[in-house]
């Protein structure tokens, strides 16, 4: 994590990352104003939080309460060394926890992050540099550069020299990468996350039978997301990009609306529409982009190319976000290699679907196959060994496919938790399973894993696949855990170089009638090696419904986003309008305003938890529509998960509508208690918000411009660096 220090007045300094401002001063002893902590003040609470954190995870893991739990850390100070220092920890336990609790908890607090940090010594290196923005290097890989050159299956160059290239892109894209974890519980099985420091957003996870392997695979995967635009999927880029030469890729096309809103010609292929236009619904505004937002524009397209006679077919950038989240994306040394990545993606989501909502039941892959991997075994063996049974399975439906499957049991919450891998070899598509199974999970981060069902509308509904998709943690059927399996154990292999790899996935395709289309993305940064594709396939590469398009499209934010974000500035008028549209537009009252309208606030604001809930009783309080108002209110208090300071204002707010409402009550024989319950503060803001003295109660102003949303306006800064790479190729 980069954390940036701002010199303030006398010895104050602010420590701003993420979202998150931390003061720092100096005891007025040390010439200091005493207005905030130290700063080894904070480095020594650190310790106590962290050891706090711990113990509480162990308690909520087993249902433990801890409000009669107590923590405190004292620093016992060598008088002839003052660096040399004991942190003592004492926990104070109600004796109705049990002897192994209380060794649990007492080992908890060993695991304590920064308590191991500082065990083992960290390393400080100081420099200084020309510009702390401009400085793009990676932050601390933990690579060796020893010379050796590592080959694995499936790369068409070694490890390192791969490691050397996608850092060199990311750097000459002004992209400051940094680890924020490793984890690696288990023999060879490691993962990691890594992030741009300069904009948390955009992240991605890695994994592998090595750490070298690993960092390939989340380099790969980042460099991958911004080839794609995936780190931007759903945000708005702003007007000065709407409004650019182009908006996302230099050979984007556009397709003006047509006067009936019907899909322009051009557009798509009569294959495509078959599938996303069966009954004519699908209207030529379902498909403006939500990056831009310019309906004016019309229809942002991007061009792919048809496998089956090398056509150009341009799909709208709309759909692709819509339908297809990062299934399909890959980033490898060259064309055939990421192409390979893509395929494998795709048949491992589209035959775990196929498997889940079937309900079907593989064979095990006998032992002695698997004894053929000792580097497998070895990770399987220690999963084992903590407690967690493993089932080891061939997803390949009879040879069909390139799918392994490892499913891990807890008997600790009776869940279970199966992991897909994909690969033209079955070794790569094992591991793959295995390490997918552990990416940047830790023991306790499988007890989250839900329990098996006999429900079969639980398993097959939409929701769960997405909820497999992006982390593996939907709901399987208990009939998946037969000894009767539907297909019998085949030990495939699809293996060959990566060109041939490429072009017997391709075969399997064609052999299921599937039309597949490509677009490439080559040549990020020139002169450095790395190639990225994309690669859709109509009809069964999808994440989400089809019928998202019409019901459930992401672009539904260009019909809201202006009037939420200029809210202080409407008229009561423009204001009655807008509650309307939410209203009639059914969307459901929890649904964050963020995720409506493509920007990110910070969580920490009101902004950043604001719901179309509130949003409307903000309304209806502004419009002095106070029974409107009310029953929202009540809703909220029953329903919303917010604040506790929120809470109460509402809960206040919910008492004084009631009063109001009430022909027999006046709200100045109330006000007393309600100010001795509440507090002043409150009280001057609830009836301020009643009386539409106060409006929008919590929100600080904005506007298109988008100041003040120093999140959302980092995510910008990065997709600039990453436009103006693309210019610079034209």
């Amino acid at each position: 994590m980069e954390i940036k220090v701002n010199f303030l007045d006398n010895l104050r300094l602010e420590a701003k990352f993420d979202d998150f401002t931390v003061t720092a001063d100096q005891p007025i002893r040390y010439k200091g104003d005493g207005s905030a902590p130290s700063p080894f003040d904070y480095f020594l609470a650190s310790s106590a939080l962290c050891a706090a954190y711990f113990v509480k995870v162990y308690c909520n893991a087993r249902d433990i309460p801890t409000d009669d739990i107590r923590l405190s850390q004292s620093n016992i100070v060598d008088p002839e060394n003052r660096y040399n220092q004991i942190f003592q920890i004492r926990v104070e336990l109600p004796e109705s926890i049990s002897e192994k609790d209380r060794t649990g908890i007492l080992r908890s607090i060993e695991r304590c992050t920064v308590k191991k940090v500082v065990q083992e010594g960290p390393e400080f290196k100081i420099e200084t540099v020309e510009n702390l923005d401009a400085d793009a290097s990676i932050m601390a890989m933990g690579i060796p550069d020893d010379g050796v050159n590592t080959m694995i299956e499936g790369k068409d160059l070694p490890l390192e020299r791969t490691i050397v290239n996608m850092t060199g892109i990311l750097e000459a894209l002004g992209m400051k990468i940094e680890i924020t974890s490793w984890r690696n519980i288990v023999p060879n099985v490691w993962s990691l996350n890594i992030r741009d420091s300069a904009s948390e957003l955009c992240f991605t996870n890695g994994k592998g039978a090595t750490k070298e392997s690993a960092l390939c695979s989340a380099l790969g995967e980042f460099i991958e997301r911004l080839s794609c635009n995936f780190f931007y999927n759903d945000q708005y880029f702003g007007e000065e990009h709407a409004n650019a030469e182009f908006v996302h890729y230099p050979n984007e096309k556009w397709f003006p609306l047509t006067s009936t809103d019907s899909i322009p010609d051009g557009l798509l292929d009569d294959y495509c529409l078959d599938i996303y236009n069966p009954d004519g619904e699908l209207n030529g505004s379902n498909l403006i982009d939500t990056n831009s937002g310019n309906h004016e524009r019309g229809i942002c397209a991007l061009p792919f190319i048809r496998q089956s006679d090398g056509a150009t077919v341009y799909f709208p950038s709309n759909l692709l976000e819509n339908l297809f989240l990062s299934n399909g994306m890959s980033a490898g040394n060259n064309i055939y290699e990421a192409q390979v990545q893509c395929l494998s993606e795709i048949f491992e989501r589209a035959v775990k679907r196929q498997i889940i909502e079937q309900e079907l039941v593989l064979p095990e892959v006998p032992k002695a196959v698997l004894d053929k991997y000792p580097s497998i075994q070895a990770g399987i063996q220690g999963l084992e060994e903590q407690g967690f049974p493993v089932l080891v399975k061939d997803a390949s439906l009879g040879g069909q496919f390139p799918v392994m499957c490892v499913t891990l049991m807890n008997p600790r919450t009776g869940g279970v938790f199966a992991s897909f891998g994909a690969h033209p070899s079955f070794e790569v598509a094992l591991e793959r399973s295995l390490t997918e199974l552990l990416q940047g999970r830790s023991f306790e981060g499988l007890n989250d894993v839900p329990k098996p069902t006999f429900n079969s509308h639980a398993v097959t509904e939409p929701n769960n696949f997405v909820e497999h998709f992006i982390d593996s943690t939907g709901v399987i059927s208990w009939r998946f855990f037969s000894n009767k399996a539907d297909y019998s154990f085949v030990e495939w292999d699809f293996s060959g170089s990566n060109e041939e790899e490429s072009a017997a996935l391709m075969a399997i395709l064609e052999a299921l009638d599937k039309e597949v289309y490509v677009t490439t993305f080559e040549g990020l940064v020139p002169g450095l090696e790395a190639s990225a594709c994309r690669i859709v396939v109509p009809g069964y590469s999808e994440i989400y419904p089809v019928e998202d398009l019409v019901w459930d499209n992401t672009n539904k934010a260009i019909w809201f986003r202006e009037d939420i974000l200029n809210i202080h500035s409407l008229t009561d008028e423009q204001l009655a309008e807008l509650v309307e549209r939410l209203e009639e537009s059914e969307e459901d009252n929890y649904t964050e305003i963020r995720t409506l309208i493509g920007i990110e606030f910070d969580e920490n604001t009101v902004w950043g938890q604001l719901t179309v809930l509130e949003l409307k009783i903000l309304i209806y309080l502004a419009l002095q529509q106070h029974e409107n108002a009310l029953e929202l209110v009540q809703d909220f208090l029953q329903y919303n998960d917010n604040t506790v300071e929120r809470g109460l204002f509402y809960q206040a707010m919910s008492a004084v509508l009631e009063i109001l409402l009430d022909d027999e009550l006046q709200l100045d024989d109330f006000m007393v208690n309600l100010q001795r319950m509440f507090g002043d503060e409150v009280m001057t803001d609830v009836v301020g918000c009643v009386r539409a003295e106060v409006r929008f109660h919590g929100l600080t102003k904005t506007s298109m411009k988008l100041e003040g949303l120093d999140k959302h306006l980092r995510l910008i800064e990065s997709y600039k660096k990453l436009h103006q790479a693309r210019k610079s190729s034209l």
